[in-house]
């Protein structure tokens, strides 16, 4: 396991020495949408019950921040490392396939608990939550760092150039996070929207997080955490088949 241990250390590095960067600027970022949002939208979307809109904003955000960040990680990370050719140093050892991908993800889930505990903490200083369920909150906050690393590891492979990286993020993993319930409860939506909500996948690992907080949700959080593990291993496999494959890394 040294493989392992070294390739993850590298990938943890990696992303630490420049800290300001990859930690404290999306901590910012987050902070300004819940101090805009919820100034612009409290009182104006229906949300659950007696939960106040910034409280509601607040686990959106903490796992938008998650998702995005835990993507960012193993995509930028493998294009950089083709584009400048360094990447031959992680496929001359002797690195099995799981070694690999194991230390990319397990780096970006890394990376997105630091960020999204970031974007928590700071939060707490505008916004009382309650953990109705921490077990939840740790459940999901894993299983969707751990989905968009490896789809981050996808996008890394797949691509090229760094614009095909910045395509995939802009076109896909955006969208389908603003759209996946994170300023607003999908029962405030018509129901042709809130039907065509359920077919996101990020829309129940955000709802089943919600959950941990408020212990009210849109969906039953189970139901919730069964597509986000088959989500994550359908993912997986993917993932490994195209690493066992050498799919545009050693061929």
């Amino acid at each position: 396991m040294s493989g392992f241990s070294t390739l993850l250390y590298k990938e943890l590095l990696r992303f630490w020495k420049v800290a300001f960067q990859t930690v404290a600027a999306p901590v910012l970022t987050t902070l300004l949408y819940l101090l805009i949002f919820s100034h612009v939208m409290q009182g104006r979307a229906p949300v659950y019950g007696e939960v106040p809109y910034a409280a509601f904003l607040v686990p959106g955000l903490v796992m938008m921040a998650v998702l995005q960040n835990a993507f960012a990680n193993a995509s930028s990370s493998l294009i950089q490392s083709k584009v400048t050719g360094n990447i031959i140093f992680v496929l001359l050892p002797p690195l099995s396939y799981w070694d690999f991908f194991a230390a990319y993800v397990l780096a970006s889930v890394l990376r997105g608990m630091v960020v999204g505990l970031g974007v928590l903490l700071v939060s707490l200083g505008f916004v009382t939550l309650s953990f109705a369920h921490p077990l939840w909150i740790l459940a999901f906050a894993l299983a969707g760092s751990a989905i968009l690393g490896s789809m981050g590891l996808l996008a890394g492979i797949w691509a090229e150039k760094f614009d095909q990286v910045a395509a995939f993020q802009s076109f896909l993993i955006m969208p389908l996070t603003f759209l996946s319930g994170v300023f607003y409860s999908i029962h405030s939506l018509p129901a042709f929207w809130q039907g065509l909500s359920r077919f996101n996948p990020f829309f129940y690992i955000i709802d089943g997080f919600r959950y941990g907080f408020f212990g009210v949700s849109d969906i039953n959080p189970a139901l919730s955490l069964a597509v986000a593990l088959g989500i994550l291993l359908l993912i997986t496999a993917f993932s490994l088949a195209l690493l066992r494959n050498g799919y545009k890394l050693r061929h």
